[in-house]
């Protein structure tokens, strides 16, 4: 594995790069800033904190747990209208709609998920699947997901996560819907079901464990510490957890997230998010093709300021990585599991 070669990803149906050789090359490019150190636990002039005024003029409550609200900037909106017919298959348009929330973990500004007690991650997923449960009763997908650090887009350092709700499939959730139907279909098995039982089996890329849920940097990883999160029996959406498969789930994001802090000793960055089965009109539909499961994507690659860049070759190519999922899986395993803080 150590020799350049490309590997299948089932899920998204290409192929990645892998050029471990390529991690060794000395790098004189961009360095990133590290997260600052000091972030007030509270500050009246950011939107996110408690009791103070967001961009519309509402004043947050006073909130101790989750606090979730409209997004006051939304990429999808309810009543947007239609878009003119098309004169041309080439130019063709079609109706978005939705709705965009915003989703606060926790009052203070100064703590992130890793640094958040069991019962505190808890409330993250029970609100998680609230919402999934709320806005999946008359939309097809519901997009949960977590961009962390300012390296991923955040532009406020308060935890927090986004939900969008919008009336189409997203690309991702279109190519998952087929990639999965197919595997069942062909195999009788839920494709997420089966890579879960062989990763559990095979060990190398797995990162953590426990009773319901695994981590593993997948096969196909593309970010350099990527991980898929997968429970271990089949489950379509997140809300169709157990009570104890959200303890359990809390347990290991918990595990996983600090980890990642203490790769490089930096609150990590990384974009995330949720997949499940479709809803609003797919509730009465066969999903049983789908496995509930959550993608981290985290940029960085040899320390907390040089990160992968996905350009060039990428972009126009085929993406690539620069050290083998394997060798990113025994890193992270070999972690503490007691913060660095």
């Amino acid at each position: 594995a150590e020799h350049q070669h490309v590997r299948y990803n089932p899920l998204r149906d290409d192929w990645v790069l892998v050029s471990a050789h390529r991690v060794k090359r000395p790098w004189q490019g961009q360095l990133e800033k590290p997260p600052p150190e000091d972030v007030p636990r509270w500050d009246p002039k950011n939107p996110l904190c408690p009791g103070a005024t967001r961009a519309n003029g509402e004043v947050n409550p006073k909130y101790e747990g989750t606090f979730v609200f409209p997004n006051d900037f939304p990429a999808l909106q309810p009543d947007a209208p239609e878009p003119d017919d098309s004169d041309h298959p080439l130019f063709r348009a079609a109706p978005a709609r939705g709705v965009c929330k915003v989703m606060c973990f926790h009052p203070w500004s100064d703590l992130t998920l890793p640094l958040m007690s069991l019962p505190e991650i808890r409330a993250v997923i029970d609100a998680w699947a609230q919402l999934a449960t709320e806005l999946g009763a008359s939309y097809p997908w519901v997009q949960i997901f977590e961009n962390k650090g300012a390296m991923m887009g955040c532009s406020n350092p308060h935890p927090h996560c986004q939900v969008w709700a919008s009336s189409f499939l997203p690309n991702e959730a279109c190519l998952e819907d087929r990639t999965q139907r197919q595997h069942l279909s062909q195999h009788g098995v839920p494709m997420l079901l089966e890579y879960a039982e062989q990763e559990a089996r095979r060990k190398e890329r797995l990162v953590v464990e426990n009773t319901d849920w695994l981590v593993v940097v997948p096969y196909w990883a593309t970010w350099p510490y990527q991980t898929l999160l997968l429970p271990r029996r089949h489950v379509c959406r997140l809300q169709d957890l157990s009570d104890s498969e959200k303890d359990s789930l809390a347990s290991i994001m918990q595990r996983l997230l600090i980890k990642y802090d203490n790769l490089f000793e930096v609150s990590f960055p990384y974009s995330m998010g949720w997949h499940g089965a479709p809803t609003g009109p797919y509730l009465e539909e066969d999903c049983r093709h789908w496995q509930l499961h959550a993608h981290y994507y985290p940029p960085l690659l040899r320390s907390a300021t040089v990160r992968k860049f996905m350009v060039g070759y990428e972009m126009l190519a085929q993406v690539q990585r620069d050290l083998t999922p394997e060798q990113a899986a025994e890193r992270l395993r070999s972690l503490p599991e007691v913060h660095y803080k």
